[in-house]
């Protein structure tokens, strides 16, 4: 199956996760996308296919006999993509088209020229990251067929939960046995990154007080307008559509409220670990204020961390940053070495020792219903891996 096949037949997949279940994986699209992957690794001629029960997929390429080098040797390296979409928007009868750039406005004008996949704007796309897994899964399918390639042992994982920051949860890194590894979880064409927000979620839940409004002089105590207020006491200018490059914010994700009893959900970002710190301390200053103005036990804040900044466990391994620049070189593709706005798994999984750099997938407009996806993208990227494989093992 050709990438741009294989990438459409996955969109129709809804794998939207969601983090109110308290399951892995958390919403039962997942893992109906997992058997159907689990069961195409296995017909492309991967081995050691395995699905958990929590959704998870691992599968292995075995070195093939034209490698030069002795096994003790070869780096095993690895591949890794999420399989769930984000719930920002909805990923439910995804109906997509492919067009040249120029026939939508809210395409990029360096795509001009090109072969664009696109929705009806009434869903995401799913590139994030279905095109890492459809890159991947095409790589694996051209090594197979190319054996005069050299190549060590290749292991490609597939995780659910990484929109909700549970993707590597139940991720076994030690059973997933590679010395190093790539997420396919990257935005445009030539992102490669090894640095990304320290990130936590945040739920703060306010209790209010209701009496019939006829007699609430001096009783009622509005939730919602509490919790306005309490948004209010954040800095107005420390938000994503405020803040680019390593700067930090305080992004407001959801609101939930009756008269009764309100719910803000926020989520935290920082490059810095120490400012960091700081903006979860602030959350916990903002709450006592509350409970100062409202009465003990008005707010309640819980705040988990989410995932850190994964340089501090990339940069002892730079090398598997020269090698990624090295096959973007190679196939025609100019790096663009930036930090995440964002994280992915690979954040977390460096922190539990493996060295996991983030290449891109090739899509644009990620969580939006004006997401797309440039199909020269999607093919560099499935180039990019194959090239990474040649060169490792040159």
């Amino acid at each position: 199956m050709n990438i741009v096949d294989r990438f459409l037949k996955y969109v129709s997949f809804c794998t939207t996760s969601d983090e109110n279940t308290g399951k892995t994986p958390s919403t039962p699209g997942q893992m109906v996308f997992a058997r159907y992957l689990a069961d195409e690794l296995k017909q492309i001629g991967m081995t050691d296919v395995s699905l958990d029960e929590n959704g998870y997929i691992m599968a292995t390429l075995e070195a093939n006999d034209q490698q030069p080098m002795t096994n003790d040797q070869r780096p095993i390296i690895g591949f890794i993509a999420h399989m769930d979409t984000s719930p920002d928007a909805s990923g439910e009868n995804v109906k997509t088209s492919i067009v040249k750039a120029e026939e939508r406005d809210f395409i990029d004008a360096r795509y001009a020229g090109q072969d664009v996949i696109v929705t009806d704007n009434k869903t995401l796309l799913g590139a994030d990251d279905k095109a890492g897994i459809a890159e991947i899964v095409t790589a694996m399918e051209y090594l197979i067929a190319h054996p005069e390639i050299p190549h060590g042992k290749i292991r490609v994982g597939f995780t659910p939960d990484e929109e909700i920051g549970c993707g590597a949860d139940h991720f076994d890194v030690a059973a997933f046995g590679a010395d190093f590894a790539y997420t396919m979880d990257g935005g445009a064409i030539g992102e490669l990154e090894f640095e990304n927000f320290n990130a936590a979620a945040c739920k703060i839940h306010i209790h209010g007080l209701n009496v019939h409004p006829g007699y609430g002089y001096k009783k009622m105590r509005n939730s919602m307008l509490i919790a306005n207020e309490l948004a209010a006491m954040l800095p107005a200018n420390e938000t994503p559509a405020h803040t680019q490059g390593y700067e930090g914010f305080y992004h407001l994700v959801g609101m939930q409220g009756t008269v009764e009893e309100s719910t803000l959900s926020y989520i935290i970002r920082d490059h810095d670990r120490a400012r960091f710190e700081a903006r979860k301390q602030f959350i916990e200053t903002v709450v006592a204020r509350i409970n100062e103005l409202y009465g003990a036990g008005t707010a309640e804040v819980e705040i988990r961390d989410q995932y850190y900044n994964m340089r501090e466990k990339i940069e002892p391994v730079m090398h598997i940053i020269d090698l990624a620049q090295e096959a973007m070189k190679a196939v025609g593709v100019t790096p663009v070495v930036k930090p995440i706005r964002g994280g992915t798994d690979g954040a977390r999984l460096s922190f539990e020792g493996l060295p996991c750099p983030n290449i891109f997938a090739g899509g644009e407009n990620f969580h939006s219903r004006y997401e797309y996806l440039p199909i020269r993208s999607l093919e560099a990227a499935q180039g990019v891996i194959i090239e990474i494989v040649k060169l490792l093992n040159r």
